[in-house]
């Protein structure tokens, strides 16, 4: 009896990324709901600039490098060309909340049928000196050691509220994978944000927190 296996759709390449990291976790949560759903062959995923820069090693789907923050324009003219197939961003908040805002705002108003899976966790883990937008007040990170002094820098982009304010988009959930309980419910959230392109619900976004 198999308890658990890899999932087919994530391949058989060890990680680049730092210990104690969960952009394996969500990985493999992402595999895991396009294996379950059957759309290996017509997903097509679109790896940003940041950490999960080399996303395309680890998909066995097809998948497309965008420039950064610009996965949802590139996802937006894929599935216009391509409308029968799955197409979905696996971005971070830098890529996302940052320098893609615009991208992010515009295909949400236009309801764009993409699902945007948003991993956040707080912190530019690749560029120093800098404080991410999601960054939360009093937050020391490495690369924001004096921390968000809500005073001077204000307060944090909450996106899904934000997009939530938008008429454009129909699912957005916000979960967490730092517990078994949460990772259970992100595959949920996740799968869900992949099968709504298939039942006509459009520009579904899952925002995967791993603070």
């Amino acid at each position: 009896m198999i308890v658990f296996e890899k999932p087919k759709s994530l391949a058989d390449i060890p990680f680049h990324y730092c210990p104690g990291c969960t952009h394996g976790i969500i990985h493999r949560l992402v595999a895991e709901a396009i294996d379950e759903l059957g759309i290996e062959g017509k997903c097509i995923g679109v790896a940003p600039v940041g950490c999960a820069v080399m996303a395309y090693d680890y998909f066995t789907c097809d998948m497309v490098e965008a420039a950064h923050g610009r996965a949802p324009a590139v996802a937006t003219g894929m599935k216009r060309a391509l409308p029968e197939n799955i197409i979905f961003t696996y971005q971070g908040d830098g890529d996302l909340a940052s320098i893609g805002m615009a991208e992010t705002v515009h295909a949400a108003t236009r309801n764009e049928n993409i699902t945007i899976i948003f991993v956040n966790n707080a912190i530019y883990g690749m560029t120093g000196g800098q404080m991410a937008p999601t960054s939360l007040p009093g937050q020391v990170t490495q690369t924001s050691p004096y921390g968000r002094d809500v005073k001077t820098q204000g307060y944090p982009v909450k996106v899904a509220e934000l997009l939530s304010a938008l008429d454009g988009p129909e699912y957005i959930e916000r979960v967490a994978v730092n517990n078994v309980k949460h990772v259970k419910a992100a595959k949920t959230a996740i799968k869900k944000a992949l099968a709504n392109q298939t039942t006509g619900k459009r520009n579904s976004m899952a925002e995967v927190i791993y603070t």
